[in-house]
């Protein structure tokens, strides 16, 4: 299939997994077209994972063809709202546009995986801070370089460096500009695992598919628990984990495995995810 034959984002099924597919040769730049085309993709996302669907998508893969993830933002776009007639007012939409992606993103009821197997700059690197893992192979290597042209990453990218590693590595990565190898993002806690570059990408789509068959509705449980530790501290998660918990008495994920677990053992439960 051809460039010209798809989108640069579009949205694939593989069996359980939902795969986000960036794919826009060479350098998979990030324009209005790129912003618009991940809009549509966490929309369908949003739709797919969605408790109840018949043929619910139980986890989701992000990953980008070509030689890099991406080399960044075509600068275009920045100067085209800098010599606009409202450049502050389009910025701040901007960013808020584009913030709005990665709430949805990260709001997902089911795991989210990103793949890095190269370069990954600026707006991609904020979307894979915005998934619950980070996959990277051992060639990837990573950056905020927005210094390049006065900007600060405002897709969400310094404030989740701030939760993964610590304030002070987040500033040290921003206000430097400089690319860090997957090695070193792996010792800081912000990428979660570093795979070897020969069959990554097959083996991206294994740790998916293991997520995927796991029971789907603890997944998003978990998910809703850390998010507000994170967010509102470890008592605030103590408030809300009775209930959120407590809920999952009620699923058929826990009453299978359950059974399943007393009659053949550990590790033979089949999970429904509703």
């Amino acid at each position: 299939m051809s460039t010209a034959d798809h989108p640069p984002v579009r949205v694939e099924r593989d069996g359980d997994v939902a795969v986000v597919v960036l794919d826009r040769p060479p350098l998979n730049l990030f324009d209005d077209t790129v912003f618009a085309g991940f809009e549509a993709a966490v929309a369908t996302l949003a739709d797919l994972t969605a408790p109840g669907r018949p043929d619910r998508a139980r986890a989701v893969l992000i990953e980008a063809r070509g030689r890099v993830v991406s080399g960044g933002v075509d600068v275009h776009a920045f100067r085209d709202i800098a010599e606009g007639p409202d450049p502050v007012g389009q910025g701040t939409a901007l960013w808020s546009r584009l913030l709005r992606v990665a709430h949805t993103l990260e709001d997902l009821p089911v795991p989210t995986v990103f793949a890095a197997h190269g370069l990954t700059l600026t707006a991609a690197f904020e979307l894979a801070l915005a998934c619950d893992l980070l996959l990277a192979a051992e060639q990837a290597s990573f950056g905020l370089v927005e210094i390049v042209v006065g900007l600060t990453p405002s897709m969400g990218g310094p404030q989740r460096l701030a939760e993964r590693a610590g304030p002070a590595r987040a500033k040290e990565l921003v206000l430097t500009g400089e690319r860090y190898p997957a090695a070193v993002l792996h010792e800081w806690g912000v990428v979660n695992r570093v795979l070897p570059d020969d069959g990554f990408a097959d083996a991206a789509r294994a740790f998916a598919h293991r997520l995927a068959q796991g029971p789907t509705v603890a997944h998003g449980a978990t998910k809703r628990i850390v998010s507000t530790a994170v967010r509102d501290g470890v008592r605030a998660a103590d408030a809300v984990t009775p209930q959120i918990s407590g809920a999952l008495f009620g699923t058929d994920d826990l009453r299978g495995a359950v059974s399943s677990f007393l009659t053949d053992g550990p590790g033979k439960a089949t999970y429904q995810g509703r």
